[in-house]
Formats: C-alpha cells, structure tokens, sequence
C-alpha cells in the first residue's frame, strides 16, 4: 500500500454465509443463479507468495517498479493465467524515466456490458520483497482467478483482473488504466474490488465503505464467520481503487491494515497484539514470507472468491419499493444497555404499510441474550426478537410488521439490547423496505 479471534464460529454460521449470498448475488430473471464459492486453497496462496520471494530474493530483494524483480513478478502471474484459459494483456507507461507494466486479465465470456473487475497492486517499495505489501493481495487475487478457472466459471457478468504497477509511486499504474480507458468502457464497469495488504501480521478485518453493495457482500461473508468488522480508513484513497471511485466507478475491497497501532478493543475481538502495529514490517526489508498471518490470508482469500461469485453472478434483483438502510455497525455491549440503529424514512406518502419489511443483521455470539424491537417516529415500539434462539449465532431475518397506524415519514431506529452475560456483537445493518 501507498502508507485468533475470540469468537465461536458454528457450522450453522458458515452455511448462513452462503445463503445470504442472495443479498448481493441472486440473479435477476433470466440469467444465472449463484453457484456456490469455492474455499480457496491457503497453501496455493502461500505457494504464490514464496515464489515472489525467490524473485525479489533472485533480483536484488525486491520487487520494485523500474527494478528486474517487478518485470520478473509480472511474467509470473501472466504465465499462470495465461495457462488457465485468461487473454492477458501488458500494458505499459512510463514513470519516474522506467518502463512499467500492468497486467490485465479476461475471463471468457460473461456480458460484456457488465464487467466485474478486481485487482492489486503487485509493486513492491525498494527496501524489500513486499510480501504482505502486496505480495498478500496480489497472491489472492491470482488463486481467486484460477479458481474461476477450475470451476469454469460461467456468471453472468464478465470478469477481469488486474495488476498494477508503481502503485508505491502513488497509484500510476491504476490512474493510467483508468484514465486511457474510454468513457463508454469505464461506464461497463459494474464494480471494481481492490486488495492491498490482506496477510498483515498482527491483523484486523477492514471493510471498504465506499459501494453498499459491495460493503454487504464482505461484511455478509465475515458476519457468517462470526467474525466482527470495522470500516477502513488507514488507507482510504491511498491504494488503486481511488482511480476507479474518482470516475464514478462503485469500488470496495478488504484491508488487514499496515502501520496504524491496534487497540486493546480491537486486539479484544480479533486476537493479537495491542499496542503493536498491524504490520510492524510496512515498506521495511523484513516484510517476508515470514511476515504473514495464515488465518487472515486464508480468511480474506475465501472473502474474495465469495464476493467474485456472488457479485458477477447475475444484476441484483431491485427491490420493489422504497430502501432505506443503515450499513453502519453498531457495537452491542454486554450485558448493557440498549443501543440503536436509525434510518430516516422520506418521500414515502401516508402511513407505513401493513406489510412493512424490516431486515435485521445482528452479529452476535448467543441470540437468547437479545431483545430487539423496531420503534416508529413517534416512539410506539414493535418488537421483533424477545430472547428467542438460545445459544445460535447471529441474527440475520427480514420481519413483516404491521405498522399502518405510524406516518411513515421520519426516524426509526433498531433497538438491540442484551441482557445477559458473557457473549458479544454488534448491529451489521438496519433496514425497511416499503412497498
């Protein structure tokens, strides 16, 4: 980049991730449904990584723009895909009096008309091999890519990848894709997911919060994990993905984070070290092979492959009627008192309907704890969950609430309590749909 959890996971919590795919993936009338994400093999990924080292090991312990070991990097991944069925394409520009490259990858088939693209920076900085920085992303994105593949993937959308070059020169290789694709081509752009830095050391679990589509589809795969996430903000505008938001392209993308200090609160719900950064190797000669977290790489890897699948699988579904929807989390404490989630309802002409749909995402380690109730503009409170499901994880359920007696118009809010000891969550996100 240009800068074990505490938590029970279930068998339950891990098929609950794949049926909420549909959120984001399920397939508008016509074309095709959502296959199932393949698990994505971490050994593949480390095996990718350890042969970046043995190049930047090979050209002078690095993988930098300008320098042999990132014209080595390149070849690399394009061998493999080139292998696997992809049309790959070298882009060159010049920075900084060097030739530099991207590399772009086209999965046959798929409407192009509707592109989903994902990609990493695959630069290093010039003081060592840059394996988490960006070796982590770069090696994922390869594997999900190779997984497509494998599976022969045929989804609905057209897929592309793509690496890019003298991103530590401040994103030059990405501005340059961006800015000399043609205004019709960047508007066939459905969404682009960016990875940089995925493996860190000492890791959190960062969601982009710039598409929310996007957003749910990554905080969706996590919540079924059991896993808690926070908004990224270390490197907000510093990795490729800027180029593509800049020019009205939805982006998102994962982020295990780089030089920021982890807190105790994080460290709390996600292991590791407080006080310590994510990545105490960040653009430093010790960010090896050995300078990767198994379990967060794994985890992201599968994060990808999930959001590829379901986000190229088909146009979501609109709605039928009005969307209102907070995607902020909202931590839940303890055994505490009550929090909320608010979402402001305009536009919307009389009552609310007697069909009024309230969709709940509530991550939580022991839902028998919670009370959760809908409370309307004028204060009148629906309940919706009363301490219900015993030791199950998670919320994540649209309730019909007849709320025809409330103006519709204003503020309601999610109230979520919990009121027993011992297990924790938080708010995913909160909203009505009218019809």
């Amino acid at each position: 980049m240009n800068l074990s959890v505490p938590r029970r996971v279930t068998a339950a919590a891990a098929l609950a991730a794949l049926a909420l795919g549909g959120l984001t993936g399920t397939a508008s009338a016509g074309s095709r449904a959502a296959v199932a994400a393949p698990d994505i093999p971490l050994a593949n990924v480390k095996q990718h990584l350890a042969d970046l080292q043995s190049i930047a090991t090979a050209n002078g312990g690095n993988r930098a723009h300008g320098r042999t070991g990132y014209k080595a990097s390149i070849d690399f991944v394009k061998a493999k895909l080139d292998a696997a069925g992809y049309t790959t394409t070298l882009q060159t520009f010049t920075s900084s009096g060097a030739t530099g490259y991207n590399l772009i990858a086209d999965w046959p088939g798929g409407d192009p008309n509707q592109v989903l693209m994902a990609g990493s920076h695959l630069d290093s900085v010039t003081a060592g091999p840059g394996i988490n920085d960006n070796g982590s992303g770069s090696a994922a994105t390869l594997e999900t890519a190779l997984a497509v593949s494998r599976a022969q993937l045929q989804p609905t959308k057209h897929l592309r990848f793509g690496w890019w070059g003298a991103e530590e020169l401040g994103l030059v290789g990405s501005k340059y894709y961006v800015n000399n694709l043609p205004t019709a081509e960047r508007s066939k752009i459905s969404g682009y997911l960016n990875f940089d830095m995925i493996g860190s050391p000492n890791p959190g679990y960062f969601v982009y919060d710039d598409d929310p589509t996007i957003e749910q589809t990554f905080k969706t795969y996590f919540s079924g994990l059991g896993i808690p996430t926070e908004i990224e903000t270390e490197g907000d505008g510093r990795s490729d993905h800027a180029p593509f938001k800049n020019v009205g392209i939805p982006v998102g993308g994962l982020f295990s984070g780089a030089d920021y200090t982890k807190t105790s609160a994080q460290a709390q719900k996600w292991g590791g070290t407080a006080g310590q950064a994510f990545d105490r190797c960040y653009h430093a000669s010790c960010d090896t092979t050995a300078n990767i977290n198994d379990t967060a790489l794994d985890r992201n890897a599968d994060a990808i492959a999930y959001a590829i699948w379901n986000l190229s699988a088909g146009t979501t579904t609109p709605p039928t009627g009005k969307v209102f929807e907070n995607t902020a989390d909202v931590s839940v404490p303890d055994n505490g008192a009550a929090v909320t989630s608010s979402v402001t309802v305009t536009g919307v002409t009389g009552n609310a309907p007697s069909t009024l749909k309230v969709g709940v995402d509530i991550v939580h380690t022991y839902i028998g704890d919670l009370v959760v109730d809908l409370i309307a503009p004028d204060g009148s409170v629906y309940n919706l969950h009363n301490r219900a499901g015993g030791s199950a994880d998670n919320i994540n359920q649209t309730y019909t609430v007849n709320a025809s007696s409330e103006v519709a118009n204003g503020v309601w809010k999610l109230r979520v309590q919990d009121k027993a000891a011992a297990d924790t969550g938080y708010i995913n996100s909160f909203k009505l749909t009218f019809p």
